[in-house]
């Protein structure tokens, strides 16, 4: 039996167990089709769908952006690489993890800790040698899978229209960020992309967004964040950054539970689109030096 053939730790046993009820859409992107950037279409009852926590941003600042599942659904292609090397490799008796046990265990983790907890019994430098290679499977496979997330660059021109500042922050490694940016076309429109490992805490912690908030130099009274998984949210929410969580693939319990202040489905949501007419800056703000 390879050296990675283990039994599934008993804190996540029971989640393995749990039938996927998506198989259709296991290990593939979701394509959207290109449309307006545009405000809301319906009337939409502010009171219903976010905090006042947003609403006191104004004049909107700076927005930060974690990348994994926030720019892109790069969930599936995330999913099937570990699946296939976690199989390879005998883990769990070689039954295949499901994407309830993805979900549960995997998304949005840091690889240091997921190393720790997927292989607790096995040599650390191992471990990690397993992560690096399922980070090579997912850099193979992604140019022809990653799309971006729904009204991505409609959102971009807006921000880059008002002149706000803007931060790529994420546990991803180096080298993943920045084929994904390169990728979604976005490397210039982030002028500070921020790395978890390179900070002396990776998310949950808020470390990676208080030194993305202190490179751009913007005050987390006037920010938000986009993100898609809670480890992301209690970062942002420990930083004191109010949190907008996209329903890419995580359960929108497990997203409000983590302290999001509004949940969208995409960057063409009216829920976001009315709360970003709310506390858009004027241009005599963005552009004072």
């Amino acid at each position: 039996m390879p050296a990675f053939a283990l039994s599934l730790p008993l804190h996540v046993a029971a989640a393995t167990a749990v039938a996927s009820q998506s198989q259709g859409r296991r290990g593939r992107i979701k394509t959207t089709s290109a449309c307006c950037w545009r405000r809301a279409a319906v009337p939409v009852n502010m009171a219903a769908v976010t905090s006042s926590t947003l609403s006191k941003l104004a004049p909107l600042e700076a927005i930060l952006f974690d990348i994994d599942g926030t720019l892109c659904d790069s969930d599936p292609i995330h999913f099937c690489a570990f699946r296939e090397l976690l199989q390879k490799v005998g883990f769990n008796n070689g039954v295949p993890i499901t994407e309830d046990f993805y979900s549960a265990n995997i998304s949005g983790g840091h690889n240091d800790d997921l190393a720790r907890a997927l292989f607790p019994d096995l040599d650390h430098d191992k471990a990690m040698k397993f992560m690096d290679d399922k980070e090579a499977l997912y850099r193979k496979l992604a140019p022809e899978q990653l799309k971006a997330v729904e009204g991505l660059h409609d959102l971009c021109r807006w921000i880059e229209d008002h002149k706000l500042k803007r931060a790529a922050v994420t546990n991803a490694p180096r080298s993943n960020a920045e084929l994904m940016l390169s990728l979604l076309g976005l490397t210039e429109f982030f002028p500070v992309l921020v790395i978890g490992s390179e900070c002396d805490r990776a998310k949950p912690f808020p470390d990676s967004y208080l030194k993305a908030l202190e490179l751009i130099g913007a005050s987390p009274d006037h920010t938000f964040i986009f993100e898609d998984s809670a480890s992301g949210i209690r970062a942002g929410v420990a930083a004191n950054v109010p949190v907008v969580g996209l329903t890419t693939r995580n359960p929108e319990k497990v997203l409000q539970d983590a302290g999001a202040s509004l949940l969208i489905k995409d960057f063409q949501d009216p829920k976001l689109l009315s709360i970003l007419e709310e506390i858009e800056p004027t241009v005599a703000t963005v552009e004072q030096v």
